[in-house]
Parts: structure tokens; C-alpha cells; sequence
């Protein structure tokens, strides 16, 4: 699914038009990529958390040139999802 994909999905189901759907859409992801930035962490209740995770300094290596290089430490943003998220999707998608 796709980011109109859910646009026309939520419209459809909500009534509302597609451009408020969108707008609403693109502010919340800005939200929560500007709250993560500043460091923060989001909860979604019943939905999930995302976390800015510390990621350690490491040593790497550059294989085409055999070479080893320092991997700074960094932040990055992970997504966990809740455990009613995680139990509906192992109980209902089917491969």
C-alpha cells in the first residue's frame, strides 16, 4: 500500500475529501519526523513506539579497497510495533 493508496482508502471509508486526508497524512508523518529529530520518542497507544535508537561507534571495513574505517556513533529511527499490532498480524496474514 501505497502513501495514496491510503489516502483514497481513508477518504473512502471517512467521507472526507482527499485533499484533507493528505494534508492530515503529510502533517502527522512531519510531526513525527520533526519530534524524532529533537530526540524525542513518539508512542502511538496500540499502534507502536518510535524510538531514535544510539547506534555505537564501530569498526567497518571497505572491501574493495581492504581497507578498515571507523564508523562513527549515530541515531537512528526504529519502529516497534505494539503487541496487539504484532498479534493481529501473526494471526490473520496467511502465506
Amino acid at each position: 500500500m501505497t502513501k495514496a493508496d491510503l489516502v483514497a482508502d481513508i477518504s473512502e471509508k471517512t467521507g472526507i475529501e482527499k485533499i484533507a486526508v493528505q494534508a492530515t497524512i503529510e502533517s502527522f508523518m512531519k510531526s513525527i519526523i520533526d519530534t524524532m529529530e529533537n530526540g524525542e520518542n513518539v508512542y502511538l497507544r496500540g499502534f507502536g513506539t518510535f524510538v531514535v535508537k544510539k547506534r555505537a561507534e564501530k569498526t567497518g571495513r571497505n572491501i574493495s579497497k581492504n581497507t578498515t574505517l571507523i564508523i562513527p556513533e549515530h541515531y537512528v529511527p526504529q519502529f516497534k510495533p505494539s503487541k496487539s499490532f504484532v498479534n493481529g498480524v501473526k494471526n490473520k496474514v496467511k502465506k
